[in-house]
């Protein structure tokens, strides 16, 4: 076992999950954070959240992987409040194909993308959604909805 691999038990053990978060150090692609154990420990989805800074995804997912070791569940299309100050948030399915693509980590620990998984999608400071016909193509792009398919 690799080094990266003792570390993300270490932290699984430790706190539930372990996070990863990925850059582009060229601004390319859209930064993300996903959890990687929740499902096996918490029995919820994994979580993935792109498109923030790092340092926010982080903590909106150990704030997530908090919440659900509390009993809350998270329904995908149902607004909740909490996780970004002044906000609310929804959260969507993540189909398969994207968590090979995104959350390698976690599939890594699942033995392949058979785990559930969802996006907590965020507005913009205007609360416009993505998926909304007035969201700009910088918004879309910096925050793809990773749904379809199968999940």
């Amino acid at each position: 076992m690799e080094e990266y691999e003792r570390n993300i038990h270490k932290h699984i053990e430790t706190h539930g999950c372990s996070v990863t978060s990925v850059f582009d150090p060229d601004g390319n692609e859209p930064p993300f954070s996903y959890s990687i154990g929740i499902a096996k420990t918490a029995m919820a989805p994994e979580l993935i959240v792109v498109g923030l800074k790092p340092e926010i995804s982080h903590w909106l997912v150990n704030e997530y992987n908090r919440r659900v070791r509390a009993g809350e569940s998270f329904v995908p299309g149902v607004l909740y409040l909490g996780f970004l100050e002044g906000f609310a948030v929804q959260f969507g399915p993540v189909a398969r194909e994207h968590k090979g693509e995104y959350m390698r980590s976690a599939t890594w620990l699942h033995q392949g993308p058979n785990f559930e998984a969802l996006q907590l999608i965020w507005p913009s400071t205007t609360g416009i959604w993505p998926w909304d016909p007035e969201a700009s193509d910088w918004f879309r792009a910096n925050q793809p909805l990773l749904a379809g398919g199968s999940s």
